[in-house]
């Protein structure tokens, strides 16, 4: 397959897989106002100009856009205005308009827990490690160990992407042992290799029990295409624990972006935009397969969920903190002092979505550095 198809169909697969993200979200904010009473208006796949309105019938008009990226819900009064009409979104008590706008985060995280739970229920992949470098006289030498290939499994056990450990800390634990190894070479090919592993003295002396090093290229995740299936129970167990921890993990990305560029505006920040997220799930499907990007997925709607309670106008937090502010301080805070809020908010998340895609772009030039 050319280069050329497989930056098309990487494309297609990018704007396929937030499309639905961000249309599962606004399904969660159409829903939600619909079990309120509240009108909605438009439901939109896309992002305006219409291209083709699909339903007509009803109070709401669903419809595809040309811009294929996401989706939107228009509410009656979303803007504010019609209050007097019972059925907008401006006429609705605070815990109901904050309901409506926190549906599309919880809607986010609920796909997120269904993918990593239907990942691990029914394709948990099982993951080697691939190494590069062979100490001198080690055990991996004198096994004829090359650099390059991969563990696959250690006595017959595999190893669960989702489950841990890895074969690194399964080597570790059989210290002194004399095992054997299931490797796959760079040809493909597999096969079975006895070894006798360090002592724990050795190891505690800094010595890797297989004497296998990462000193010039680091080791890498080694998916060759084989699933485990877990018991539901479980599956939900992990399902859970990965939710919060991919969640956790991007609250600490965007804290470190933040000190990023507070210490250095012109230094590339630790996080990707559009070019790169795109990127990297075409490298994703290409070299780990279906399954995996699924998983990315995953993360992506836990990161789509994450960035939106941000209180940030005009995301959704930030319009629950704006119109808060407005329940609490009444019109002191006007009609069009929100509206200039949300305007001026986008102008900045649209400035930083660019400079974003500014590294984004240096980095492919220079070849992914």
């Amino acid at each position: 397959m050319t280069g050329a198809i497989q930056s098309v169909i990487t494309i297609i697969l990018f704007v396929l897989i937030l499309g639905v993200l961000v249309v599962i979200h606004e399904f969660g904010h159409f829903l939600t106002a619909r079990l309120a009473n509240v009108r909605v208006l438009e439901f939109g796949i896309g992002f305006p100009p219409r291209a083709k309105v699909l339903r007509a019938k009803g109070e709401t008009l669903y419809t595809l856009n040309w811009l294929p990226i996401g989706g939107f819900v228009k509410l009656e009064g979303e803007d504010g205005n019609d209050a007097n009409d019972p059925r907008s979104f401006a006429a609705q008590r605070l815990p109901t308009k904050l309901g409506i706008l926190v549906a599309g985060v919880a809607m986010n995280v609920v796909l997120a827990f269904a993918i990593f739970t239907g990942i691990a229920w029914l394709a948990s992949p099982y993951v080697g490690v691939r190494f590069f470098e062979i100490q001198p006289e080690s055990p991996a030498a004198t096994a004829g160990l090359q650099p390059g290939d991969a563990i696959v499994a250690i006595d017959g056990e595999r190893y669960q992407f989702l489950t841990g450990p890895s074969p690194l800390t399964g080597l570790r634990s059989r210290a002194g042992e004399t095992i054997v190894l299931t490797i796959d070479d760079q040809a493909g090919t597999r096969r079975d290799v006895s070894v006798s592993l360090r002592s724990e003295a050795e190891i505690d002396a800094n010595k890797g029990a297989l004497g296998i090093s990462s000193i010039e290229q680091p080791f890498e995740g080694y998916f060759y295409g084989d699933y485990a299936q877990n018991d539901l129970p479980a599956a939900v167990a992990i399902g859970a624990r990965e939710t919060g921890r991919w969640m956790g993990l991007i609250v600490g990305g965007l804290a470190s972006l933040v000190a990023s560029v507070a210490n250095d505006p012109t230094a590339p920040p630790p996080v990707a935009g559009p070019i790169g997220i795109a990127t990297q799930i075409g490298d994703i499907f290409w070299n780990t397969g279906p399954i995996m990007t699924l998983f990315v997925a995953g993360i992506l709607s836990a990161n789509l969920a994450v960035v939106n309670i941000l209180p940030f106008p005009p995301l959704d937090g930030g319009r629950m903190l704006v119109i808060t502010l407005k329940r609490i301080f009444g019109e002191r805070i006007s009609l069009r002092a929100e509206r200039l809020t949300y305007v001026v908010g986008f102008v900045f998340l649209f400035t930083f979505l660019i400079w974003i895609t500014g590294f984004d772009i240096a980095r492919g030039l220079s070849g992914g550095s």
